[in-house]
C-alpha cells in the first residue's frame, strides 16, 4: 500500500502543514534559514521517522516476547557531509534506553530488532525519487 502525504506551504517563513489525511503536524525552518521555527525542519523529521520506528518495534518484540519493559527512549544525530562530485553522504549514529528488569541478552536483542526496524530497512535500501510532477 503506498504511504501518501500532503503538504500546504504557508508564506509565513517555510511554515508547512503536512497531513496523511488522518492526522496533521507542522513542519518549518529555523529562524537562521529564515523559517519561524514553528515545527520541525525536514532533516528532523526524517530522524524522527527512524527513532519512532526503532522505539516502536522495540515495544513490539517485547510484547511479542513477554518481556517486561517500562519506557524507551531513543536518541539519533545525524551529520551529513557534501562530497566534491556534490553528493552527500549522512551519517546517523543511535543510542537507545530500555528501562525495565531486562537481561543483558535481552537488552542486546530489542536493539538488535530496532536497527533492523521496517523504517530503518527503507532509509539503507535503494530509493527511486522520481522528479515531481505538476498539481494542475
Amino acid at each position: 500500500m503506498a504511504t501518501e502525504i500532503i503538504i500546504k506551504n504557508i508564506p509565513t517563513g517555510y511554515q508547512s502543514i503536512i497531513t496523511n489525511g488522518k492526522h496533521t503536524i507542522v513542519g518549518d525552518e529555523p529562524v537562521k534559514v529564515d523559517g519561524t521555527d514553528l515545527g520541525m525542519s525536514p532533516t528532523e523529521l526524517v530522524l524522527a521517522g527512524i527513532s519512532m520506528c526503532k522505539v516502536a518495534t522495540i515495544r513490539s518484540v517485547a510484547r511479542r516476547k513477554n518481556i517486561e519493559i517500562e519506557d524507551v527512549d531513543a536518541k539519533l544525530t545525524q551529520v551529513a557531509k557534501r562530497n566534491t562530485d556534490g553528493s552527500f553522504i549522512t551519517e546517523v549514529d543511535s543510542s537507545i534506553k530500555i528501562s525495565g528488569k531486562l537481561t543483558p541478552e535481552q537488552r542486546t536483542m530489542l536493539i538488535e530488532k530496532a536497527d533492523k526496524c521496517y523504517v530503518t530497512q527503507l532509509i539503507k535500501g535503494e530509493w527511486i525519487i522520481n522528479d515531481s510532477t505538476d498539481l494542475e
